[in-house]
């Protein structure tokens, strides 16, 4: 079993007496391998056996006490694999219990050669390399045991890193397998070198170089070298002191120096490089242009100044700008300036000297103000101020239509031809050898509009003329003015288009367009158009029914001359109307049960008016088409009919000289009582709208049934027979009369007039209803008759006593 240094393995021995024991290695070197076991009872001693795994050399063991539980087995071969035997044995030297583990040696003890520094925190040590040997510690411990170090290398030379300046160390070196590692090698003594100046470097101007540093422990003479970036020639000295300045140098180029300390035995120490730039030369050939983006700006252009890696403009005015390269604008740039301009370049070292003042004048402020004048129409002259630094001028002169002129000059003023209805647009730019001005007050001069000349009038409603005419240039508003007699009515708009609402109806009105700007005002030169509007809405005074309800006079009131007039009578799905140049007018043949909406309405030439306010016109409600009545009992009816258009309610009346019935409802049926039987009755029906106009509807008579008989009695008679016995309202009546039992029904009818029927073969013991009905004249039997209930017992087999049980309703 393989194991890592540090860490017990521990082996499970062979069962003995019961018990176990258990074994781990402690440690190994080259030659001995200790072992750890547990305490065994009843064990007087432990036996420990080494035996190799992979070679053919004898055994070793060794015998220890039973007071022992750590023991190391010595005289082993190197870098060899072996088998560990612990057995506890009694006194009588018998094997109480045994456990194996594995192990093994490690290499050959190495030799360190020689031990170097070359650098103040590092040592180098070489030794000799051992066979079978995986890796290998190097170990440094100062003098006074205040620094310990260890460091895994893979093989010689080998690095120890970590370490103090100047500082004596004691060396070892181990070798590693992976049964543990070697005994240390024979201690080696050695120091390691000085550090390095630790260098701070800048440059006052473009030609020199000061480095300064702090001393350094131990060191008594400092060597410094300079090279510039690009050669291969190089200047050293030797110094004590702890600053040194390079001079003579070139601008802007960098220099590299590189510094050691030495110790008193003569050793160098560590180097330290540091490399730093002059500062570059002054910038030269300086050029200033006036560039234009989305303001006006000031580029500063140079010659490249050598190793300078920004540059910095400044003016007089305080603009500056800065760049990387040649050029950089200055923003912000104002019209009509004068200052200077000077450059420097900068690197890391710091900034160059500034270059000598150029002196700038800016372009132009633009002219401010603009005046217009038009001494006569269609001739325009544009004046303006002189500009300070100016040299010439130019006008530009745009017309709305898209027409530009253009005018130089080097006077303050320039003329030009203008046209009524147009809108000009007018600048002046400034000149000199930096250029134009910016832009400046922009003069808007508009001329007088003209008067359109397709000026249409139209008439949109009764009271509303609508004028309509094409745009006109310089025209910004349009007043659209009509006058009659009596009143003035104005419109303002933008648009070519006015309403003029609000008319006199029946009047004729002077219209005029008149277009407007704001600088010039209203051409009050244009020509008036004359227009009519509509007729007045007439007024219905009255709607007169005649005599027969589907004829109507309508009469109406108008203050309009000259108008012909329409009335007309709307309803739902038909519609009536009559004409008049008068104030009335006649419809004829208007249907039943018909809602009108009526109004008249009046026309011209120039028109029609309103239509008036509508009144309502309802006719008689219509009867309905049918109409039925029945009996429902003796004393009572029902009466239905069918709907009837313009009818809400209805009365319904049975008139006789006995006595009338009379129904008022919404619905078209009605029960009506106090009817008398064998009578006949007068039937009529009056039909109501919802506003209570009437209409009177007459039927056919209606008779009522027979009244049923009275004193209805049964009696017995022989021979099975029950004989019925009645009294009846009229002599020469027909009669029918039912007997109905749980087991049979028996039926009689008389001949006319008589009041008994006899019925045979009548089973006794039965209980049974009786039913004596009138025949009416159309041959059907009274449904409605009152029942009479009798027992019917026996007597022997014969019929015997006949009980009354009282009346039974009808079915």
């Amino acid at each position: 079993m393989k194991y890592v240094t540090g860490h017990k393995l521990m082996g499970v021995g062979t069962e003995a007496q019961g018990s176990t024991i258990t074994v781990s290695i402690y440690t190994v070197t080259s030659k001995t391998i200790t072992v750890q076991w547990s305490r065994y009872a009843g064990a007087s001693s432990y036996k420990v056996t080494a035996t190799p795994r992979n070679s053919l050399e004898p055994s070793v063991f060794t015998h220890f006490s039973g007071n022992n539980i750590m023991g190391t087995v010595g005289s082993l071969s190197t870098n060899t694999p072996y088998t560990i035997q612990v057995e506890a044995m009694d006194d009588s030297m018998n094997v109480l219990s045994q456990t194996d583990v594995e192990g093994e040696t490690s290499p050959e003890v190495p030799i360190i050669e020689a031990a170097t520094s070359k650098q103040s925190q590092n040592m180098t040590v070489e030794f000799t390399e051992v066979q079978g040997a995986t890796s290998y510690i190097l170990r440094a411990v100062t003098a006074d045991g205040s620094f310990f170090s260890e460091t895994t290398v893979p093989g010689s030379p080998g690095t120890i890193e970590g370490l103090q300046p100047y500082t004596e160390y004691t060396l070892n070196v181990m070798s590693v397998n992976a049964g543990g590692r070697s005994q240390a090698s024979l201690p080696v003594q050695a120091k390691t070198v000085v550090s390095a100046p630790q260098l701070t470097a800048t440059s006052p101007n473009n030609d020199t170089i000061v480095l300064d540093w702090a001393p350094v422990d131990h060191a008594v003479l400092y060597t410094l070298s300079i090279i510039r970036e690009g050669s291969d020639s190089q200047h050293r000295l030797n110094t004590t002191d702890t600053s040194i300045s390079f001079q003579d140098l070139e601008a802007g180029t960098n220099y590299c120096i590189t510094a050691k300390a030495w110790d008193p035995e003569s050793n160098p120490g560590d180097d330290f490089t540091i490399c730093q730039v002059t500062r570059p030369p002054t910038p030269q050939s300086i050029e200033l242009t006036v560039t234009y983006s989305q303001e006006a700006g000031l580029s500063v252009s140079w010659a490249v100044a050598q190793g300078a890696e920004q540059y910095l403009a400044v003016s007089s005015r305080g603009l500056n700008c800065s760049s990387s390269s040649s050029p950089c604008v200055m923003t912000t740039l104002q019209c009509g300036e004068r200052f200077s301009v000077s450059v420097t370049a900068v690197n890391q070292a710091g900034p160059s000297y500034p270059s000598d003042p150029l002196d700038f004048i800016s372009f132009p402020c633009p002219p401010s103000p603009l005046w217009m004048e038009e001494a006569v129409p269609g001739n325009c002259s544009v004046s303006w101020n002189a500009v300070p630094w100016a040299e010439r001028y130019t006008a530009f002169v745009k017309r709305d239509d898209g027409t530009e002129e253009m005018c130089n000059s080097t006077d303050t003023d320039c003329s030009f031809h203008c046209r009524c209805g147009y809108t000009f647009l007018m600048t002046v730019f400034a000149y000199n050898q930096a250029g134009a001005s910016p832009p400046g007050t922009v003069l808007n001069y508009t001329t007088l509009p003209c008067c359109p000349d397709d000026v249409s009038i139209s008439l949109v409603s009764t009271e509303t003329l609508e004028i309509g005419w094409s745009s006109v240039r310089g025209a910004e508003v349009y007043e659209t003015r009509a006058v009659d007699e009596s009143e003035v009515i104005l419109c303002n708009d933008t648009a070519p288009v006015c309403a003029l609402s609000g008319l006199t109806c029946n009047s004729r009105y002077s219209v005029v367009v008149t277009p407007c700007n704001e600088l010039r005002g209203c051409n009050r030169a244009c020509q008036p158009q004359t227009h009519e509007t509509a007729p007045c809405m007439p007024e219905i005074l009255s709607i007169t029914q005649n005599n027969s309800s589907s004829s109507v006079t309508i009469t109406w009131s108008s203050a309009n001359t000259a108008a012909n007039y329409t009335a007309n009578l709307i309803g739902a799905g038909t519609s009536h109307s009559c004409q008049s140049s008068g104030t009335s007018c006649e419809v004829h043949s208007l249907p039943c049960g018909s809602v009108y909406e009526v109004s008249a309405i009046a026309s011209t030439a120039a028109g029609l008016s309103m239509p008036s306010y509508t009144v309502p016109l309802e006719t008689g409600p219509c009867c309905p088409a049918s109409l039925t009545v029945s009996q429902v009992t003796q004393a009572m009816s029902n009466v239905t009919w069918s709907a009837a258009r313009g009818a809400q309610s209805y009365v319904t009346s049975l008139s006789s000289p006995r006595g009338d019935a009379r129904c008022h409802t919404l619905d078209t049926h009605c029960l009506m009582g106090c009817i008398t039987c064998g009578t006949n009755y007068t039937v009529s029906l009056e039909a109501i709208s919802r506003t209570g106009h009437k209409s009177e509807c007459t039927y056919h008579g209606f008779s009522s049934s027979e009244c049923c008989p009275s004193g209805v009695r049964l009696y017995r008679m022989s021979n099975n027979t029950l004989r019925v016995h009645w009294r009846s309202s009229g002599s020469l009546l027909n009669h029918t009369a039912d007997v109905y039992g749980s087991v049979s029904n028996y039926t009689c009818s008389p001949p006319p007039g008589a009041n008994t029927c006899d019925v045979s073969e009548i089973v006794c013991g039965d209980v049974y209803t009786v039913v004596v009905s009138p025949i009416g004249r159309d041959g059907t039997k009274i449904q409605f008759c009152p029942r009479r209930m009798y027992s019917v017992s026996c007597a022997g087999n014969n019929v015997g006593m006949v009980i009354y049980r009282g009346r039974r309703s009808v079915d």
